[in-house]
C-alpha cells in the first residue's frame, strides 16, 4: 500500500531531533526506501486515520504494529491521536509512533513528546550499493562443507526466527502471515550445521531496484564465525539477480556488531529513526 501525499525528493531532517538524513544519499533515493520499507512489513491488520497509516499486527516488529505519520492530514492532531490510541486499546496492543525525517505533520515528535510518550528505539536505515564489483556482492564463499546453505519457506523461516527471540506462538503466526500475504517478494535462506539444525537466518524483499534485508539473525554457536556475512551477500546476490540495483536495512543504533558487519557490506548509515510510545501502565 502506497502511502499518500509524501513531498518526493523533499526530507524533513530538521524537523525531529534524531530523525535525520545523511549525505551523500539523494532524499528521492531515501524517500523511495522508505516507502518499500513500509509497503516489505505490510500487515493484515492496518487502517488509514486521516493520513496516518494505522498497524496493529500482534506481531513482535514494531514496524507492522504502529502509527506510520505518512500524510499531513486534517484532523486537529489531538483528535486524530485519539483515533489511533482507540484502535490500540481495542486491539489490546501498546501503542507506538514511528518518527521518521519523513513523518507529518511538522512538529509531530515534539507533539508526543510533550504527551508524555517515551522516546524508544533508535534505530539507523543504512544503504549499499549493488553494483558489480560492490562489497555487498563480494565472493559469499561457503561455510564449510560441513554446513549448508538453503532457502526457507515463510512458515519455517517466521518459526525458526522466532523461537530464536523468544517470540510467542501468536507473534510467530503472525510473522509468518505477514511474510505470506507480503504485496512485495520476500525470499529467505538458512544455513544449517551438520546436524540439520538452522544456526543462520534471514530475509530479503525486494521491490523494483530495491532490495531490503530484514531478519538476520545468528544463533548463539554461530557468532564470530563470518557466517552472518556470507548469508547477506547470498541474500543480496539473489536480489542483484532479479534487478535490484539498491539495498537497505534497518539496524538498532546500539547494535554495534551488526553495525560493523553490515559496514563491511558496504552499507553507510542514509537517516535514523525512533518511536514514540505512552507509559506502559
Amino acid at each position: 500500500m502506497s502511502p499518500p501525499g509524501r513531498p518526493k525528493g523533499e526530507c524533513r531532517s530538521a524537523q525531529h531531533e534524531g530523525a535525520s538524513v545523511s549525505p551523500p544519499f539523494p532524499a528521492e533515493l531515501l524517500s523511495r526506501i522508505e516507502d518499500a520499507g513500509i509497503n516489505a512489513s505490510a500487515p493484515r491488520e492496518q487502517r488509514w486515520v486521516d493520513g496516518w497509516l494505522v498497524r496493529f499486527s500482534p506481531g513482535k516488529a514494531k514496524r507492522a504494529r504502529c502509527v506510520q505519520a505518512v500524510a499531513a492530514g486534517r484532523l486537529p492532531l489531538d483528535e486524530r491521536l485519539r483515533h489511533c490510541l482507540a484502535i490500540y486499546a481495542e486491539a489490546g496492543l501498546q501503542p507506538y509512533f514511528r518518527i521518521t525525517p519523513f513523518s507529518l505533520p511538522t512538529g509531530l515528535d515534539e507533539f508526543l513528546a510533550e504527551r508524555g510518550m517515551e522516546r524508544i528505539d533508535d534505530t539507523r536505515v543504512m544503504v549499499a550499493a549493488l553494483d558489480a564489483g560492490a562489497p555487498a556482492l563480494g565472493k559469499s564463499g561457503e561455510p564449510s562443507p560441513a554446513l549448508n546453505c538453503r532457502a526457507v519457506d515463510a512458515d519455517a523461516f517466521a518459526e525458526w526466527v522466532g523461537r530464536q527471540r523468544g517470540s510467542s506462538p501468536e507473534a510467530r503466526a503472525a510473522h509468518a502471515e505477514r511474510i505470506r500475504q507480503s504485496p512485495v517478494r520476500y525470499r529467505a535462506l538458512s544455513i544449517d550445521d551438520a546436524p540439520g539444525e538452522t544456526i543462520v537466518g534471514g530475509q530479503v524483499a525486494v521491490e523494483g531496484e530495491l532490495a531490503g534485508l530484514y531478519d538476520i539473525f545468528s544463533a548463539e554457536a554461530a557468532r564470530g564465525r563470518g557466517l552472518a556475512r556470507v548469508l547477506c551477500r547470498k541474500l543480496l546476490q539473489l536480489a542483484a539477480a532479479d534487478g535490484a540495483r539498491v539495498a537497505y536495512l534497518q539496524v538498532e543504533a546500539g547494535n554495534a556488531p551488526a553495525r560493523r558487519l553490515y559496514q563491511r557490506l558496504g552499507f553507510a548509515d542514509a537517516y535514523s529513526y525512533h518511536y514514540r510510545s505512552p507509559p506502559p501502565r
